[in-house]
């Protein structure tokens, strides 16, 4: 008599999700949402795991801002549908800023991925993975930074009607998140070890607006800085038309408001202003600046500004070039202009060569460059409370309340000399300083 024997099915194993993040502070916030999510619903989650495995489900949070970002973004897609096709991961998923922008397209030229979702697709991708939307997780994420900090996302889109840019095609109108959820938020964050939140959105300053009426910021500030455990707040991206003043008082009441601003500023020149559609004037940015400083002297001022937007001549060009030198931002970013589809400044010819408008932002940035230097030079023999940011070799990289991760000046101390832990504060004493990083010892 034979023996019979039950056939067995080959278990697979859960299927694991790696997601992949493109772009900006805001689509870190994104994915770490996203990753919450996943969390929630119990399954497993990595954030750009580099050990690929064949059942892994991949998600690509993209970036659709300017020509170097979308390429980026499709050279990632191209990458993991390859890895697909050779069977060494189970899905492709793509999302955010590009897929919003281009899906039609992405899903013609790259018919391999299993699905595109946009900016605001979330419950429906979730779905696609097997994971449920929970509304209880509000708030609840999963760092992709070092725990110490957090990008703190209060708003999404934007009503500016600026020319060059394409963030309204892609994120929508602004909506405010209320002041309540985002304490809550603050709270979560706080309690697993948060100590600086960095205020993001496409535009801070409109705030409020759509839900409350008035421009909101300082109250959100304030209600931000009584909880409990955060020890800096810093406002990164707000818009100069309409600029709410009283920000500033917020900021000078509260000292765990950090004495930094993040605002963008484009251009100077009225002729390029006017025709970005920036909604101000030279002498209006010119005022501004000066009130700022007038009302907060120890703040440290970062802009951004765009070389070779269409129609900009030399002269509009020296004109910004006179005005850096003469205002000496504290920190400062420049870009080359992008020809963007849609936008209204696509209408108008790109007539800047490419070599002219390289040309431009490093004669801009080689100013900006001696600015930095000598302003770094008055910090020798200063003390300044600095968090501590990462190890690097033989050196803790940390940054004071003038600084923004990634983009700003950097304080570096000598491990041998120096005890300090990832996500402390201390107080450092400046001996020696450089274009863009300081150098000291910590006052025990």
């Amino acid at each position: 008599m034979k023996t019979k024997y039950a056939k067995v099915t080959p278990k697979l194993s859960k299927p694991r999700v790696n997601v992949v993040t493109l772009g900006c502070s805001k689509n870190i916030h994104d994915s770490e949402v996203l990753m919450g999510q996943l969390k929630g619903n119990q399954m497993e989650v990595v954030h750009e795991a580099t050990n690929i495995q064949a059942n892994d489900i991949v998600v690509i949070n993209t970036c659709g801002f300017i020509d170097n970002a979308k390429q980026e973004s499709i050279d990632t897609i191209l990458q993991y549908s390859e890895l697909k096709d050779q069977g060494k991961v189970n899905k492709v998923i793509v999302t955010g800023c590009l897929s919003e922008r281009y899906k039609p397209e992405l899903q013609s030229e790259i018919p391999n991925v299993d699905a595109y979702f946009g900016t605001n697709d979330l419950p429906e991708l979730l779905s696609t993975i097997g994971a449920d939307y929970r509304h209880e997780l509000l708030g609840e994420r999963m760092l992709t930074t070092p725990s110490h900090f957090s990008y703190f996302k209060i708003a999404e889109g934007c009503n500016r009607p600026c020319s060059f840019c394409a963030i309204p095609l892609m994120r929508g109108k602004h909506v405010s998140k209320s002041i309540d959820d985002l304490v809550k938020e603050a709270k979560f964050l706080a309690s697993n070890g948060t100590k600086e939140l960095i205020l993001i959105a496409q535009d801070l300053t409109y705030y409020g607006l759509d839900i409350y009426g008035k421009r909101n910021l300082s109250d959100l500030m304030r209600h931000l800085s009584d909880v409990d455990g955060i020890e800096w707040i810093r406002l990164q991206y707000a818009y100069p038309s309409g600029f709410p003043m009283d920000i500033l008082d917020a900021m000078n009441e509260r000292s765990n408001i950090c004495n930094y601003l993040d605002m963008p500023l484009q251009h100077i020149s009225d002729n390029m202003l006017k025709s970005m559609r920036r909604g101000t004037t030279k002498q209006k940015q010119i005022d501004l600046v000066n009130q700022i400083r007038d009302k907060v002297p120890d703040i440290a001022l970062r802009t951004t500004l765009i070389c070779g937007y269409p129609g900009e001549t030399e002269q509009d060009f020296e004109e910004m070039l006179s005005w850096v030198e003469e205002t000496r931002f504290d920190r400062l970013g420049c870009f080359t202009y992008s020809h963007e589809e849609k936008t209204h400044a696509y209408d108008l010819v790109d007539n800047v060569p490419d070599a002219v408008k390289e040309s431009r932002v490093e004669q801009i940035m080689e100013v900006q460059q001696g600015i930095s230097f000598e302003k770094n030079q008055e910090k020798i023999g200063n003390t300044y409370k600095v968090l501590i940011d990462r190890v690097d070799g033989d050196y803790f990289i940390g940054r004071t309340e003038y600084d923004s991760p990634e983009v700003d000046n950097e304080v570096v101390l000598h491990a041998k000399d120096n005890y300090a832990r990832i996500g402390d504060f201390v107080h450092v004493k400046i001996d020696r300083a450089e274009d863009f990083d300081l150098y000291g010892s910590v006052i025990k």
